[in-house]
């Protein structure tokens, strides 16, 4: 996997770490944070489409697979990376999200890899526009479990 396959990010957050499962997990909970309106429930196999309520991004659809939810520890979705449109699910990008307890709350690491996979011509700018939008989507999931 080369460096530019993935992104990472690790943020340390003051909740207990069931408080952030469920941020993550609980559909509404998620839409809330990450600004999106979401058409049901999460369950492993599930497909999930989504709609931006981020201003100026409204347009932007997707879908998103349920990959993965063990409690407490790992949520896991794959998704459409760099073309909303892609219809071809090998293509579609794997995020995780990874929960460990430390003595400040809860450290969450967040991984969304795949982007190798992309046509070259997307790559770099959907690796960029994703790069960007988890550094905010972790503070938005700061603001939201450290109330």
């Amino acid at each position: 996997m080369s460096p530019t396959d993935r992104i990472e990010k690790q943020i340390v957050l003051r909740a207990p770490r069931s408080r952030v499962w469920r941020a993550l997990t609980n559909h509404e909970e998620f839409a809330s944070w990450f600004r999106v309106k979401l058409d049901g429930a999460f369950a492993v196999g599930q497909i999930v489409k989504a709609q931006s309520t981020y201003p100026g991004q409204e347009e932007a659809k997707w879908e998103m697979r349920i990959e993965v939810m063990e409690p407490e520890q790992l949520f896991a979705f794959t998704w459409p990376a760099g073309d909303a449109e892609a219809a071809d699910r090998s293509l579609w990008n794997r995020v995780e999200f990874r929960l460990e307890e430390v003595p400040e709350g809860t450290r969450l690491t967040l991984v969304e890899s795949g982007f190798d996979r992309l046509p070259p011509e997307r790559r770099a700018e959907a690796w960029r526009l994703n790069d960007g939008g988890w550094t905010e989507q972790t503070q938005n999931i700061r603001r939201h479990v450290e109330v």
